[in-house]
């Protein structure tokens, strides 16, 4: 019986950044599959003809990033608990019947490197309310956090998206913090940064908070940066000066891919080879 080959990619703009087609590569070759993964920049005016081409162009699923994670819902027919949770996708399954499957992979992605610690009962300080957020707090609900207190630059701005959480986090206490009244972190157990501020190109050389805070901050506290990009951010490298337990940003990018990949092909990869390619493909720019 001849094995199928899928078809999958990537849209969103811009993509020249992504490290999806190194990860997904070391998956087919890991499985000695055939698949291939290409990068599909798409603008948000031509959003409607790339999902009619994916539609009708012999792929079998794709992912979805800035800025389509949330105007493509419109055109699924079924989605996940987590799209429910979030309102946003960033993998979509072709069916047969050329309908969309929407999975929003990111909360699982960001809950994986979480699995050893116990968040049961704790409380959690979150900086940012944008989409990633909304994927964050998803999974601090699922782990869960009792209290979440999340940090924006502008509460009225940010109403809407505390109102959703809110509504949607049944027993778990919601806090909107104005960036300006940040002081210290002392009682969170968990501080996750969901905002670029760190990413190459974008701040590289700061910090989402100021350093002095480490010093009065819980001494079991875990730092996690979802920016994979530098690997170690002003952040995660203030995290290893004062001692605090750290997670990197590559491992939920990793792990959110196999999660899609798991869902497209029935297969679980080897996340730990996906995530040595990346690194040889960050070491090597």
């Amino acid at each position: 019986m001849e094995e199928k080959v899928y078809k999958l990619g990537l849209i969103g703009y811009p993509l020249g950044h992504s490290l999806s087609p190194v990860l997904y590569k070391a998956a087919f070759e890991g499985l000695g599959l055939k698949h291939s993964y290409e990068l599909l920049p798409t603008r948000s005016e031509d959003l409607i003809d790339r999902i009619k081409r994916l539609r009708t162009g012999g792929y079998y699923g794709f992912n979805v990033t800035i800025p389509h994670k949330v105007p493509v819902t419109m055109f699924l027919t079924k989605y996940d608990e987590y799209v429910n949770m979030v309102g946003a996708v960033n993998t979509i399954k072709i069916e047969e019947d050329l309908s969309l499957s929407g999975y929003n992979t990111d909360v699982a992605g960001f809950m994986a490197p979480l699995k050893e610690y116990d968040l049961k009962g704790k409380k959690a300080a979150v900086l940012g309310t944008g989409g990633a957020s909304r994927a964050v707090c998803a999974g601090l609900y699922k782990l869960g956090i009792r209290e979440i207190d999340i940090y924006t630059r502008n509460i009225i701005n940010s109403k809407e998206t505390i109102d959703t959480m809110r509504a949607g986090f049944e027993g778990v206490k919601v806090n909107a913090v104005q960036n300006s009244l940040m002081k210290s972190f002392e009682d969170a157990d968990i501080l996750v940064n969901t905002t670029p501020v760190g990413m190459k190109d974008y701040d590289e050389e700061n910090s989402p908070i100021d350093e002095k805070m480490f010093e009065t901050m819980n001494e079991n506290i875990i730092i996690y940066d979802i920016v994979y990009n530098p690997l170690k951010t002003q952040l995660i490298r203030s995290a290893i000066k004062y001692d605090k337990k750290y997670i990197c940003g590559l491992d939920m990018l990793v792990h959110q891919a196999a999660c899609a990949f798991e869902i497209w092909t029935g297969q679980k990869p080897d996340w730990e080879s996906m995530k040595i390619k990346a690194l040889e493909e960050y070491l090597m720019k």
